[in-house]
């Protein structure tokens, strides 16, 4: 059964590029967060930088006037009424309260950055005592806060373009180590499928070819196996078929009783056990082929129900012709039909309509591992399923990829089990 289609192939799914979850996004948040980071904490040093170096510009600047305005106040020895007492300075009550409130506090000189006026600017304040008169020169330091306001919003327009470029490099950098893990995922997964010869042939010595390489070697390692395990069960099945070729003579030649009738069944299941042994070998071999031609359908599967002889509904829906090989698709009804007579529970029914052949039964259903993973030889999933060797539906599988056709199963509700052969399309007139 070909379950490709149904757990996604080795593309990537469209929406996958916009998935919140992908390694890419998350890299690409980490990136982004560390460049914000980055770009927070240069700001914030070359912010209070700037600052500190302006204040000091400042401080000494109003220092430098304080001493004019000393060298002027003892020169002049007066004050101008409604205004400073002089030209840039203020004496006595025109001086501010924070300063004589320093003044009274430490030794002169003192300086205070004053930005209670935010409308006027910030100011730089320098104050001193003259004779016991205090004196206070003020700096404007707009154009100061200005500068520094320009720089921030630089630094912000900066770090915005950084990220605008840092951003899609990363996702691109991260395309290209995630293109080589989707590569191995998808070999994985061709692998899962049976494809054993895929291959990941990743070059590179970091982490991500190290694991292309454990891929290859563990898809080399199983390849092996399953082809010693193929060819044990091919050897097996041709050994045994001498000596049950002369056990089966040997049965014919007992005479009738229940005994016998006994050892004959016996027999018989066994012959049967062998060839279904030797079909998987020749299809796990590739060996087989198909003989393509023109079949009327519902005609073909008629016929294999009535050689089983078992008890069967058919419900066909026009005549449909399809291009297919009669005798493969007769042992892929008859094993269809024999599983659901064994393991499921009448009435088992057909419906043939167009290139579809549909079996269902009424039974427990197909077991949860059947589902997921296909049919196992040698495993027929649930007790409740009855008895069996896990092989009818196995080379049922194996005989439908032969000729091109598509087998899936499900289960239907309430109950029963549904096995779905959808053949190639159908002939042309």
């Amino acid at each position: 059964m070909d379950r490709t289609t149904a757990t996604g192939g080795t593309g990537r799914s469209p929406w996958r590029f916009a998935d919140p979850r992908s390694l890419r996004w998350k890299i690409a948040a980490g990136v982004a967060a560390a460049a914000c980071a980055m770009a927070l904490g240069i700001g914030i040093l070359v912010h209070r930088t700037t600052e500190t170096r302006s204040l000091n510009i400042g401080r000494a600047e109003a220092l430098r006037s304080l001493d004019k305005a000393e060298t002027a106040f003892r020169d002049t020895r007066q004050e101008t009424p409604g205004g400073p007492a002089g030209p840039g300075y203020r004496t006595g009550d025109k001086v501010p309260d924070h300063l004589l409130k320093l003044l009274a506090s430490g030794p002169a000189p003192v300086t205070w950055y004053d930005t209670s006026k935010p409308a006027q600017g910030p100011t730089m304040w320098a104050a001193t005592r003259v004779d016991g008169t205090p004196v206070a020169v003020g700096i404007n330091m707009i154009s100061d806060l200005l500068g520094r306001q320009a720089l921030d919003r630089h630094m912000r327009y900066a770090a915005l373009a950084m990220l605008a470029v840092v951003v899609p490099l990363t996702l691109l950098a991260a395309e290209l180590v995630l293109r080589r893990l989707r590569r191995v995922a998808g070999t994985a997964r061709r692998v899962r499928h049976g494809d054993l010869d895929a291959r990941t042939a990743g070059r590179g010595h970091d982490e991500i070819g190290e694991i292309s390489r454990a891929v290859d070697h563990m898809a080399d390692a199983l390849q092996a196996r399953l082809h010693a395990e193929q060819r044990f069960t091919a050897d097996v099945a041709h050994e045994l078929r001498t000596p049950l070729a002369g056990l089966v003579t040997s049965a014919s030649l007992l005479p009738e009783s229940e005994a016998t009738d006994l050892v004959r069944d016996r027999v018989k299941v066994l012959h049967a056990l062998v060839d279904d042994l030797l079909e998987i070998s020749r299809l796990d071999a590739g060996a087989e082929r198909a003989d393509v031609q023109p079949v009327p359908l519902s005609e073909v599967v008629e016929e294999s129900v009535r050689r089983t002889g078992l008890d069967t509904r058919i419900t066909v829906a026009g005549d449909p012709v399809v291009e297919t090989d009669p005798r493969r698709l007769d042992r892929i009804v008859t094993n269809l039909v024999v599983n659901a007579h064994r393991h499921g529970g009448p009435p088992v029914e057909i419906t043939v309509d167009g290139t579809s052949v549909v079996v269902r039964d009424h039974g427990p259903g197909f077991p949860s591992g059947l589902l997921a993973e296909g049919p196992q030889r040698f495993r027929t999933g649930a007790a409740g399923r009855g008895p069996g060797h896990g092989l009818g539906l196995t080379i049922a599988t194996g005989q439908a990829q032969v000729i091109g056709a598509r087998l899936t199963f499900a289960n239907s509700a309430p109950h029963g089990a549904v096995a779905t052969l959808r053949l190639p399309g159908p002939a042309g007139p």
